[in-house]
């Protein structure tokens, strides 16, 4: 599958079908960090990808009015 992660400007493969939180794992990702995209779905960690799907991590951010 094809990784893009937003947060480091970068693109991995990764081999397999497998559930999110084993990819994040993999890539030494904090689950907590990031939010998991396939196309415009937004996926949880249990969820599986394919191994000729694309998902995409985009940064948790927060933060707010004081």
């Amino acid at each position: 599958m094809r990784v893009l992660i937003r947060h480091q400007r970068r693109e991995v493969e990764v081999a397999g079908r497998r559930r999110v939180r084993e990819v994040l794992q993999e890539l030494g990702i904090n689950p907590e960090s990031v939010l998991v995209i396939r196309g415009s779905q937004l996926l949880t960690h249990d969820a599986q990808v394919g191994d000729d799907e694309t998902i995409e991590l985009r940064p948790v951010v927060s933060g707010g009015h004081a």
